[in-house]
């Protein structure tokens, strides 16, 4: 099977260049036969890194130790389900992990529009080959290939990353690069809109759902990125603004002023170059995330980069897809005027546009600190890092604009907002709001941010909970519903609305939740068995951790094998004002293959705050071992606030029942014929 997939490997660039050629050529001359062809081309390729990718997890399967990428991410003692992640562990696997991906949703797009949007479909599937192509030729050429053999097989490999062997491995990856490669859909319609002159809604419309799908993907993988440090990299966190974790945040950015902006063209005209030029650079962040991880030009204990010649060819890339993209947008800006001007300070548009112009600011600065070092480097000879420090000062006050127009652009009226509408609308959520910072002054909060966060959170909700209440009670009144069956019906017929309610909803919490890390508490103490230490969390409690004792095993394998890891499990139990809540065992462990030692913290959850205990140091002689112990407030409000903003996200994707087709869209695809075969054009 590995044989196969380097085959395959090889037959998979010839066919996509191919691909791309008669797309774009048959779109040019209006040949359908070449058309029909470059898109049958997308789906043989997608078979073709099927056969790629199956054959890269055969060898991790397989124990190949002949190849250069097993023999650096795997071995004899790994788990099963780690070797099948080896797809995407390293560098070589990931890569075409993510051709993949691409290639899959290449396949599905071309598929969904086999019968209509003919007029685009050419230059979709053309630019759609021609990534692919680019990527293939990085694989192939760039020595990165995954199937490059040693001259010689070693009986045993070299391990996997023990900060890597988690579960969040195995889902976390994915989930980001599913976001990442679901992008280049709505790019290559926005290319194939700039390339046909056809620049009014309808290409938005038609990848709005791709949109939403690629956003909902990153947001999922930020999420289990954070769930992942906070549980494998012992240190408490969940962010720390490292670089890789910033190239995933970037993309997310724009695509969420994205998702914004288009409804202002959808309903008003207007943004149409603004949206372009956002729809190109969240496709060029995704792959400027790629070039991040991989380039080494920046250090990060999530870069798996191997050499620097990659990150010349994706900087040329980046380069070359921005020239092309700019001189679309500049000839086609006489079609690009906007239909309407902002009439007032006081309106959606302009919420929305602060909205985005907050976003961009937020990227911008984000950008600017994790490239500071390289800009250092190049200008002044060293290198000087900036730390989370600045990216916070930076960022959170403009998170808390944001937050605020979270609420506002929602309810606010179109085109001028009236003293009716203003005070309809915004009274009670601002009372709220102060009544929100009101009593947390009086109960002792003094920290500004946090309260400011809180008392935007407060505001937010009302808005959010105020809608649904006013739209569930108007269409229990209008349909003779109870109040379930009319909140259900509600939902029902304006799915992308309420979804989007839903989803800032999710927002304000982990907000909320984000902001409790103002309040940590935390103790360090050296005990050995038997012995008790204590700490107080900022909302009262006391928790009390008695250390029971110190245990020393070889979970792998054998005693007589030599490269079996080793685990030093310590045993507390947890008190919360003198009520037993449980049980915690944080480990550290040391994996002999890679000289590498791990923490495992332990964590005891309740709904306002968690427990968190990491080892810090163990004398297995004595069981002598110092804990530093932490109490989190609000953190489990970050992962509910993800499964909210998920849900929403969710429920503004899936397809309403019924809608009819738009007359105008009807007559457009009557004109739109499918592609001829070949030989019958005249």
């Amino acid at each position: 099977m590995t044989i196969l997939g380097e085959i395959a490997l090889w037959i998979a660039l010839p066919v996509a260049l191919w691909g791309t050629a008669v797309s774009f050529a048959g779109g040019r001359i209006g040949r359908g036969d070449l058309v029909l062809s470059g898109e049958r081309t997308v789906h043989v390729v997608t078979i073709l890194l099927v056969l790629v990718s199956a054959g890269i997890i055969a060898a991790f399967l397989g124990d190949r130790y002949e190849y250069y990428y097993v023999v650096n991410y795997s071995n004899r003692e790994l788990d099963t389900y780690f070797k099948v992640a080896g797809l995407w562990a390293g560098q070589r696997g990931s890569l075409v992990f993510w051709t993949l991906l691409l290639s899959v949703f290449s396949s599905l797009a071309v598929f969904l529009n086999r019968r209509r949007n003919r007029e685009f479909m050419p230059y979709v599937s053309g630019t759609l080959l021609g990534i692919l192509s680019f990527l293939l030729i990085v694989l192939l050429f760039a020595e990165v290939n995954p199937f490059e053999r040693l001259g010689f097989t070693r009986f045993n490999g070299l391990g996997l990353n023990p900060q890597l062997q988690n579960y969040w491995m195995t889902i976390h990856p994915p989930t980001l690069y599913l976001g990442f490669t679901a992008f280049a859909v709505p790019f290559a319609f926005a290319v194939a809109a700039l390339l046909t002159g056809r620049l009014d809604s309808r290409w938005i419309a038609v990848t709005r759902r791709w949109i939403l799908l690629s956003w909902f993907f990153l947001t999922l993988g930020i999420i289990f990125g954070m769930r992942w440090a906070y549980e494998e990299l012992g240190w408490g966190g969940y962010w720390f603004w490292d670089p890789v974790e910033n190239a995933s945040l970037l993309p997310w950015l724009t695509a969420t002023a994205f998702l914004h902006s288009i409804q202002i063209q959808e309903n008003r005209g207007m943004l149409k170059v603004w949206n372009m030029v956002l729809v190109v650079l969240t496709f060029l962040l995704t792959i400027f995330a790629t070039f991040l991880t991989r380039s080494g030009l920046i250090e990060s204990v999530h870069s798996f980069a191997e050499n620097l010649t990659i990150a010349y060819i994706f900087l040329g890339f980046m380069g070359g897809m921005a020239i092309f993209a700019a001189i679309l947008i500049i000839h086609r800006l006489p079609s690009l005027r906007p239909e309407n001007r902002i009439q007032s300070f006081l309106s959606r548009e302009s919420a929305f546009l602060f909205n985005n112009l907050l976003f961009i600011g937020v990227t911008f600065a984000v950008i600017w600190g994790t490239l500071f070092p390289l800009i250092t480097e190049g200008f002044f000879g060293e290198t000087r890092n900036v730390g989370p420090p600045y990216f916070n000062r930076v960022n959170i006050p403009l998170g808390l604009m944001l937050l605020a127009l979270m609420g506002i652009g929602p309810v606010i009226a179109w085109r001028r907002a009236s003293k009716r509408n203003l005070r309809k609308n915004f009274t009670l959520p601002v009372a709220m709001g102060v009544v929100t910072l009101a009593v947390l002054l009086a109960t002792g909060v003094r920290h500004g941010m946090a309260l400011a966060t809180f008392a935007l959170a407060a505001f937010v909700m009302t808005i959010v909970v105020t809608e649904f209440w006013k739209g569930t009670k108007a269409r229990a009144r209008i349909a003779g519903e109870g109040v379930v069956s009319a909140f259900r019906s509600l939902v029902k017929r304006n799915r992308r609305r309420w979804g989007g309610y839903i989803v800032h909803a999710g927002v304000a919490l982990v907000f909320t939740g984000l902001a409790g890390a103002a309040f940590d508490a935390r103790v360090e103490q050296e005990m050995v068995p038997g012995e008790a230490m204590t700490v107080r969390s900022a909302l009262g409690s006391e928790y009390r951790l008695v250390y029971e004792s110190l245990s020393h095993t070889r979970p792998r394998a054998a005693e007589d094998v030599q490269e079996n890891d080793w685990r030093w499990t310590a045993l507390l139990t947890a008190y919360r004002d003198g009520e037993r809540i449980g049980v915690l065992r944080p480990e550290k462990r040391f994996y002999p293959v890679m000289e590498q030692t791990s923490t495992e913290v332990g964590i005891s959850s309740s709904v306002l705050e968690d427990l968190y205990v990491i080892p810090k140091d163990l004398e297995t002689g004595t069981d002598r071992a110092t804990f530093e112990v932490k109490v989190l407030p609000l953190v489990p409000w970050i992962w509910t606030g993800g499964l909210i903003v998920a849900i929403g996200t969710l429920v503004g994707l899936w397809p309403p029942r019924g809608v009819p087709v738009p007359s105008a869209a009807r007559e457009r695809e009557r004109a739109v014929r499918k592609p001829v075969p070949a030989g019958a054009a005249g």
